[in-house]
């Protein structure tokens, strides 16, 4: 299988990731990484179920696959997340030694991946960090947007 077409294949398991959050009222985010075309690591959007701002689905899918991995460092790995990483994630990433992140829908307000900051590919840093950005991104994009529709319907007062 090709490269494009493994993308796929993982981000499509990411939107499953993401959507399974959306059921438990988080905003749809789903992650996952792979080492060798092996899924590691798994996460999903919980910062409000779980009562914690870093709860982000790149966090969760790193903290998984060190464990599995049983190291906190994990090179040569891709991660696979559904929305464009944001900074806190970047900065996990990057400390995790991430070779590879793809991502679907690109995230212009806090998007860490190129959209807005450039982390991990402006050599600013000694490690950096490949970037395929735009898989799924219409799934991906739709995915959210539908969600948030669906909770400014349900509580217009969040969102003033």
């Amino acid at each position: 299988m090709d490269q494009q077409s493994l993308d796929i294949t993982y981000m499509q398991q990411a939107l499953l990731l993401a959507k399974s959050a959306a059921e438990k009222a988080e905003v749809p985010v789903g992650a996952l990484i792979t080492l060798n075309n092996d899924i590691v690591g798994k996460g999903e959007n919980c910062p409000i179920r779980s009562n914690d701002p870093s709860a982000h689905a790149e966090i969760i899918a790193l903290r998984n696959a060190a464990g599995n991995l049983q190291n906190y460092r994990i090179p040569r790995t891709t991660l696979y997340v559904t929305l464009e990483p944001c900074i806190m994630c970047m900065g996990a990433i990057i400390h995790a030694r991430v070779g590879r992140v793809v991502f679907g829908a690109y995230d212009h307000k806090t998007g860490a991946a190129g959209s807005l900051y450039s982390i991990g590919k402006d050599n600013l840093l000694n490690h950096h960090i490949e970037f395929t950005g735009g898989i799924l991104k219409n799934e991906c994009s739709k995915l959210l947007k539908n969600f948030f529709r669906t909770r400014r319907k349900k509580n217009p007062a969040d969102f003033k």
